[in-house]
Order: C-alpha cells, then sequence, then structure tokens
C-alpha cells in the first residue's frame, strides 16, 4: 500500500483546512453554546464540493475517491465535528446510498440537490425502542395503489430538523422479519410527517438531532429506494461506508485536540521550564501522536479497499472502533495537559472530549464494531 497523499490528495487537505480555519473556527465555540445549525457554512461546503464528495459529477457531485472524503473529514472535523457529522451523513449515509440504489429519476431529482449543497439529507434507521437491532423495524409502509402510507417513527436522527430528504426503512411485509423491510426517500412538507424538538446533546451540539414521526404519510413507489424488501441491504452496506466517515470524524477530533496540546505544553511552564520537557509530558505527547497515526493508517486502508472495490466491511469497523476509542482517549489527555484549563471553554479540549463519546456510539456502538469485526474474521477463518 502507497502511505502517500497524491498531489490531489494534498490539494484537497488544504482546501479543508483553509476552510475550516478561515471559515468555520470563529463561530464553533458559539454554536456549541448556542446549538445553533450552521446554515451558511454548509452551504458554502456545497458550494466547494465538500457535501457530495464521492458522487458522479453526473448527478451534481465531486468525483472524488473515499480516501480524499476522509481527508477533508479529518481536517473539517479538526476544527468542529458538529459540521463535520452533518457532512459525513449527507456523504456518507444518503448521496451513497441514492447513487448506488436510486432509479434514474431519483438521481436526477434528488441526488443531484444533495451532492452540489443545494438540499441536505437524512438517513432514519434508528427507532425509540430500537437501537443496535435494526431487524426490528416497527415503521411500517402498506401499498396503497401507486403509493405507501407510512406509519411509525425514527429516533436520534442526525439532519431531523434541517433536511430536504429522508431515507426511511419501513417494514413492508412482518412475516419476513428484516427481510421484509424497504427504504424509501421522504420528503420535507409531506402530510403526516412530523419533526420532534431538537435534542440538547452532550456533544456536537450545532448539529441537530430529533425524533421523527409518520402519520398516514402516503409516499409515491417513485420515491421507493431500490427493489422492495432489500432494505435492510441497504442500510447495512449503506453503513459500512458510513463508519469510515465517523473514523474520520474521531481522528480528527482527537488531532485537534493533540494539537492544541502540543501548542500549550510549550507555552505551560513548571519547574522552570516548558512542561514538554517533562517525562510524563512527553510520554503522554508519544502516546497520542501512535494512537492517531496508528487510526490514520486503519482508515485509509478501509478508504482505499472501498476505492479498490473490495470488501471493506471489516476494514471499516476496525477503523471506527479504533478511531472512535483513541478519540475519546486522546481528548482526555489533552485536557490532563492542560490541567484546570483543559476543563474550562476557553481552552477547547473540553469540547473535544464532548465530541468524542458520540462516535463510540452512533452508526454502530463499538460493541456492534466488535461483533462485527467477529464474524468477518471467522468467516475468513472458515474458508482457509
Amino acid at each position: 500500500m502507497n502511505f502517500q497523499l497524491s498531489e490531489d490528495h494534498i490539494a484537497i487537505r488544504d482546501a479543508a483546512r483553509d476552510f475550516a480555519e478561515n471559515e468555520i473556527a470563529s463561530s464553533a465555540v458559539e454554536r456549541d453554546i448556542t446549538g445553533d445549525f450552521p446554515h451558511e457554512i454548509i452551504k458554502k461546503l456545497g458550494e466547494l464540493g465538500f457535501m457530495g464528495m464521492m458522487v458522479s459529477p453526473e448527478y451534481g457531485g465531486s468525483g472524488l475517491d473515499c480516501v480524499s472524503y476522509c481527508i477533508a473529514m479529518e481536517e473539517i472535523c479538526k476544527v468542529d465535528a458538529s459540521v463535520g457529522v452533518v457532512m459525513s451523513v449527507n456523504n456518507s449515509l444518503v448521496c451513497w446510498g441514492l447513487e448506488t440504489f436510486g432509479s434514474d429519476d431519483i438521481k436526477d431529482r434528488i441526488l443531484k440537490p444533495l451532492a452540489s449543497g443545494q438540499a441536505i439529507g437524512a438517513y432514519c434507521l434508528s427507532e425509540p425502542g430500537v437501537g443496535s437491532d435494526a431487524t426490528q423495524q416497527a415503521t411500517t409502509a402498506v401499498r396503497d395503489g401507486n403509493d405507501w402510507i407510512i406509519n411509525g417513527a425514527k429516533n436520534w436522527i442526525t439532519n431531523g430538523t434541517t433536511s430536504d430528504y429522508y431515507i426511511v426503512f419501513a417494514q413492508t411485509d412482518a412475516t419476513k422479519k428484516h427481510k421484509g423491510v424497504t427504504a424509501f426517500i421522504i420528503e420535507k412538507g409531506m402530510a403526516g410527517f412530523e419533526m420532534g424538538k431538537k435534542e440538547d446533546k452532550l456533544g456536537i451540539r450545532s448539529s441537530d438531532t430529533c425524533s421523527l414521526s409518520f402519520n398516514g404519510v402516503r409516499v409515491p413507489d417513485a420515491n421507493r429506494l431500490g427493489e422492495e424488501h432489500n432494505g435492510f441491504k441497504i442500510a447495512m452496506e449503506t453503513l459500512n461506508g458510513g463508519r469510515i466517515g465517523i473514523a474520520s470524524q474521531a481522528l480528527g477530533i482527537a488531532v485537534g485536540a493533540f494539537e492544541k496540546a502540543v501548542k500549550y505544553s510549550f507555552e505551560r511552564h513548571a519547574f522552570g521550564q516548558p512542561i514538554n520537557q517533562l517525562q510524563a509530558i512527553q510520554f503522554k505527547i508519544a502516546e497520542m501522536a501512535t494512537k492517531i497515526e496508528a487510526a490514520r493508517l486503519l482508515i485509509h486502508r478501509a478508504a482505499r479497499c472501498k476505492d479498490n472495490k473490495e470488501s471493506y466491511i471489516k476494514e471499516a469497523a476496525m477503523a471506527k472502533l479504533y478511531a472512535s476509542t483513541i478519540a475519546f482517549e486522546v481528548a482526555n489527555e489533552a485536557i490532563q495537559i492542560h490541567g484546570g484549563y483543559g476543563y474550562v471553554r476557553e481552552y477547547l479540549v473540553e469540547r473535544a472530549l464532548r465530541d468524542a463519546k458520540i462516535t463510540q456510539i452512533y452508526e454502530g456502538t463499538s460493541e456492534i464494531q466488535h461483533i462485527v469485526i467477529a464474524r468477518q474474521l471467522l468467516k475468513e477463518y472458515a474458508l482457509v
């Protein structure tokens, strides 16, 4: 594997870094406090091509590879993981699924505005009584002529109050259990579609999360995504790629916290010298840097497997599991290096710890990643 970034990758990294530092950083703390959604920032990201990075230019996207997406996600999330998760959901969970499984009509009518940043999308799988066990979908869709009538609820939906299009998974044949699930696209403003209040979260506070309810929502069959009863497969395949995006988000959080800690270690003096001359601090810096580099390699490996159209289920799960784990550890150590100052908003690292925690939960908890990895390994060894 070539570990060197291409000239194109470096250009994307620099563009994302410049945008994050000049367009996102100045409002990140205030938005973390208020919970305000970064509407203008997301609009500008779309104009720059960051909201549909892997989508074909034919459908309004940038036509880039997954490695490019990971690089951009790291840079954005290094500054603000709230902006990063909006970008991640739109790219990984929405645009990818629409291009992979959508009809030509869906690609022209719905994917194009999403990929070009003119609209925002959401992915709706989790339900109030269904978290990690996504096989137990209670939301139902019943055919009525050329339409479907959808009833039920979804929970923990990122971009829930701000999206224009929602990929919703519903049970269309209960006798088949998870093999009877079908995917649909619900549009904002459809009768019977309601959004709950925005959740008051520990971290990624500037992104919006809410519950959704569907009360007799009439959806045309043209808005069905993929074949009937193929919804669960679509959901799982989409999540495999989404985990690479969340791993990149976690990496960005870790890198941001690490860089702030190193900078502070030069500024803070103790016992007549900068604290980075103390072995205790040097050990922390060395451990943090090693974990970050290992996470980045796992992420880029998974991304390259995806780009090469190789199996990446195990690789994506490993990347998300490890990156989310070290993001929390690195952020925690960054606070420790800052001492008491790390506990206050002004020094930013406390936000990194709060933001890092969710990466161990959404798009498959760390416990689920262990199961995914183990099952894939056992399959591989069974074939030896």
